[in-house]
């Protein structure tokens, strides 16, 4: 019998986790969703995350059936906490009569004591030495090296919950084809094609815009149309990449929501991003990236693929010479060859 028959009183019916981060960081709890799933088919499971998550939940719903939204937290740095809203969301969470919470937010350095005001008759999860743990039996010292994916995945086990794999997915339709052919408005897409994502959620974390802009350029000398992405707030680095290439490309940045950015990806030969979401996104796809780290931790948060996606931190600094080296290695390894002058070229697989 699964040590997690004696952990629980009884099979829990009614789950919330607690994963109120950006989306690479949902991407890699994924798999664990999954093991929660495959443990408890007949559970209802909500997400506790931020706004944004509410579509994450829509096309993960064969792991998550419910989406709640978390309204941040006194030292928390995702979202700017609203303190006029926690006391309602500690009051619904209490109503709500969970059988299980599990932290799936991280050290829960910060988190745990809130976990515990939430009222779950039991709670699960990770805390660090030193610091306040719900429950013993059923909360894992945090590890402190390793994957995320791993990270995350050891709680599932520490719970011997069954069927553990870190295979990542993307769940995607004709919906999301659909929701892309809107984005391209039209615009003949039929050469193949490389993802240009220069944003980052902060700026220590992006490679500069004219080293993008230097790889895009040698890539269309290559036959490769560039379509440069992001979100929203990175209008202005997409706009800068493209003003500094002196070949044309489509920028599509602002105007993609998760299921035509997945789709988008998921036909290109090649992404070229900085440390951020959308690497995990190639991940869940299967398309080969290049990714430029900025050294936070890239043991932590690199695709774990790493023949089909290769990670470049060097404290000196990345050139835009050892991206085009790994472009150009990957399109060779996945039916793009290159020539003898170094210049690839598309032929039929």
């Amino acid at each position: 019998m699964p040590r997690s028959c004696d952990l629980f009183h009884s099979a829990p019916r009614r789950i919330a986790v607690l994963r109120a981060l950006a989306l690479g960081d949902l991407l890699c709890a994924v798999p664990t969703l999954r093991a929660f799933r495959r443990a408890w088919p007949s559970a209802e499971i909500t997400l506790i995350g931020l706004p944004w998550a509410k579509e994450f939940v829509a096309r993960f719903s064969h792991y998550v059936d419910r989406f709640m939204e978390f309204p941040g937290y006194p030292g928390l740095p995702e979202r700017e906490p609203q303190l006029d809203r926690i006391p309602e969301f500690l009051q619904q969470m209490q109503r709500e009569q969970f059988d299980l919470m599990v932290q799936l937010h991280g050290s829960g350095t910060i988190v745990n004591s809130l976990v515990a005001l939430c009222g779950a008759r039991q709670a699960a999860g990770f805390f660090p030495p030193g610091y306040f743990c719900p429950d013993h039996a059923t909360f894992m010292a945090w590890p402190e090296q390793g994957h995320e994916i791993h990270r995350l995945l050891k709680l599932a086990d520490f719970l011997d919950l069954p069927g553990l794999s870190d295979e990542m997915e993307l769940p995607l339709d004709e919906a999301d084809a659909a929701s892309l052919r809107g984005a391209l408005a039209g615009e003949n897409f039929q050469s193949p094609y490389v993802v240009i994502h220069p944003g980052a959620s902060t700026p220590s974390r992006r490679w500069p815009v004219e080293s993008f802009a230097a790889v895009a350029d040698r890539l269309v000398e290559a036959n490769f149309r560039i379509v440069v992405t992001g979100v929203e707030s990175e209008c202005t680095i997409a706009e800068q990449v493209v003003r500094r290439m002196e070949s044309p490309a489509i920028n599509l940045c602002g105007q993609t929501n998760l299921g035509s950015l997945g789709r988008l990806v998921s036909r290109a030969q090649l992404l070229i991003c900085n440390d951020t979401g959308i690497s995990h996104v190639a991940a869940a796809v299967k398309t080969p990236s290049v990714v430029i780290s900025t050294g936070n931790n890239p043991a932590r948060w690199a695709p774990l693929d790493a023949k089909r996606h290769r990670v470049l931190c060097r404290h000196q600094g990345v050139l835009a010479s050892d991206v085009l080296a790994e472009a150009y290695a990957l399109l060779t390894d996945w039916d793009v060859h290159v020539l003898g002058n170094h210049q690839p070229e598309i032929v039929s697989a």
